[in-house]
C-alpha cells in the first residue's frame, strides 16, 4: 500500500466522515433503504459501538482525510463478520480495498477467529469481485441476516 495512505483504529472525530462514506455509497448503487447498514443505529457513532471485545474498526486515512473504513465484530464462535468495507470515490479503483480485507483478516486472526463471514447484494458488484478475488465463497443465507436487504453470503477460512 502507497504510504501516503495510513490504517488507524477508529476515533470518535472520523465517525461522521465514516457514516457519510457508507451512506454515500449506498445511496450510488440505490441500497439507501431499510435493511442495510445505511439505517444501522450505530452508524454515527462506529468507534464506539466497536469499542467492545471481540470487534474492531480501522480507517483509511491520508493525513486528516478519511476515504474509508473496514471492520469485524463477533457473529458466531470461532467467526467474525467483516462489517462496512466502503471507500470514498477518491479512494476506489487502488487496491486498496484489498489491502484493507488483508489487514482486517490478520486482525481476526490476532483475536483469535479462524472463519469470517460477510453480507453484500448484488447490486455491489464491484465490491463482490473484490471479495471473490480475495478468496471468499459464496454460501447460502445464513440465520439470524440482521440486514435483510442484503442478499450475498460469503465466508473465508483464516
Amino acid at each position: 500500500m502507497d504510504s501516503a495512505f495510513q490504517i488507524l483504529p477508529l476515533r470518535s472525530d472520523r465517525d461522521a466522515a465514516m457514516a457519510e462514506i457508507v451512506r454515500s455509497n449506498l445511496r450510488a448503487h440505490g441500497l439507501d433503504i431499510p435493511g442495510t447498514a445505511y439505517f444501522d443505529e450505530a452508524l454515527e457513532h462506529l468507534s464506539a459501538y466497536y469499542e467492545r471485545p471481540g470487534r474492531a474498526y480501522y480507517v483509511l486515512a491520508a493525513g486528516e482525510q478519511t476515504l474509508g473504513g473496514i471492520g469485524i465484530a463477533e457473529f458466531r464462535g470461532d467467526c467474525c463478520e467483516l462489517q462496512k468495507l466502503y471507500l470514498s470515490d477518491a479512494a476506489k479503483g487502488r487496491g486498496l480495498g484489498c489491502a484493507l480485507i488483508r489487514f482486517i483478516e490478520d486482525r481476526a486472526r490476532e483475536l483469535g477467529y479462524r472463519q469470517i463471514y460477510l453480507e453484500t447484494h448484488t447490486n455491489l458488484a464491484a465490491a463482490i469481485h473484490v471479495y471473490e478475488r480475495a478468496g471468499y465463497r459464496e454460501i447460502p443465507r445464513p440465520d439470524g441476516v440482521v440486514h435483510g436487504t442484503m442478499n450475498k453470503f460469503y465466508r473465508k477460512a483464516l
